[in-house]
């Protein structure tokens, strides 16, 4: 992991995703989200999204076998400015959305699987 820039107490500050496949998950991301990555190996890839700047980042993608991958696990939600444009970014890029979009108290939000079988979900205020 390179410096690391977060740091804020009791938030979400890295991110590990385990893929099957590390440049179609970097495709699916830069895609969907513009992520960008910087390369540590064939088994790791870390991201930076725009909210870092260099050379902070975000997490990482790193390679993993199908039986270590399950929706079960932690559950990551990203935020949105225009849900309805992300759901359609996502959907262009190969994800499968698997609810909504839906509301709940604080917003709208779906959930999508990459092509790794990650679940993630997409949250706007509105």
């Amino acid at each position: 992991m390179s410096d690391h820039a977060h740091g804020v107490h009791h938030t979400v500050d890295y991110l590990e995703l385990p893929v099957t496949d590390l440049a179609a998950a970097q495709e699916f991301y830069a895609a969907a989200f513009g992520w960008e990555f910087v390369p540590y190996g064939p088994e790791y890839a870390g991201i930076r999204t725009a909210a870092e700047q260099a050379p902070a980042e975000a997490g990482g993608l790193r390679l993993a076998d199908a039986a270590d991958i399950s929706r079960g696990g932690p559950f990551v939600l990203l935020f949105s400015e225009d849900l309805d444009a992300t759901l359609d970014g996502v959907a262009r890029a190969g994800g499968q959305v698997v609810a909504g979009p839906y509301a709940f108290p604080g917003g709208r939000r779906f959930h999508f699987l990459d092509p790794s079988g990650n679940e993630l979900g997409v949250w706007a205020t509105s």
